[in-house]
């Protein structure tokens, strides 16, 4: 099991009740997994914690075989490196960078820059005409795309995706959706995709649905 979320819960400060309350959450090797539920309901902190970005107050992760909990900050931060990518649904492309430069950003920080497949990524995505572009040059649909291939340039084994079509076009979002699910495919990663929209839930292999802090 690549990811195993077991009796976690997570509360904010200030919160009445907590966000996420004894959920747990199972996602195998090249697996795709949809998340959904309602605003606020925990889907992109429950998706923050799978990724090592958030800590959890009780319960336990394993991710890649390793309990979360016994790790430093420095052991998440490389787990991070070697294991995950995620993809926002705010893009976060770095506006100063071109988008050749942008897509092998976080692989070459990872020492795991692989010009070919990244070139590969790059033509299937579309994006060989605009490699010398920057961000701001670029439609909503291609800084999508490009987000999804900086982060599958790192060859991860996990790919966290939140909202990731949350700010296109319908017609747009489900290009840029199949193009995703079709790379996950191929280079073996598992996706867990957060998601309001059962529409593109019902497109991956497994399906959870959060509310009132607990996994159904």
């Amino acid at each position: 099991m690549l990811l195993d979320i077991c009796e976690v819960s997570k509360t904010y400060p200030g919160a009445e009740r907590p966000v996420l309350d004894r959920v747990s959450l199972q996602l195998a090797a090249g697996e795709t997994l949809a998340l959904t539920g309602e605003s606020g309901s925990g889907k992109s902190t429950l998706l923050h914690l799978a990724g090592t970005l958030d800590g959890f107050d009780a319960g336990e992760i394993t991710l890649a075989g390793q309990a979360l909990s016994a790790l430093d900050d420095a052991g998440r931060a490389a787990l991070r490196r070697q294991v995950v990518a995620v993809v926002f649904q705010q893009f976060n492309l770095i506006p100063s960078l071109t988008v050749a430069q942008n897509l092998s950003l976080h692989a070459r920080f990872a020492g795991r820059a692989d010009p070919g497949w990244i070139g590969d990524l790059a033509r299937r995505l579309g994006l060989e005409a605009v490699l010398a572009r920057y961000p701001e040059q670029l439609s909503g649909g291609q800084q999508q795309r490009v987000a999804i291939g900086r982060a599958l340039a790192l060859r991860p084994r996990l790919l966290l995706a939140d909202e990731p079509t949350g700010n296109l076009d319908e017609a747009t979002g489900d290009t840029v959706l199949d193009l995703m699910l079709e790379l996950v495919r191929d280079s073996g990663a598992a996706l867990f995709l957060v998601t309001h929209s059962t529409r593109i839930a019902a497109r991956l292999d497994r399906r959870a649905h959060l509310s009132g802090g607990q996994v159904t």
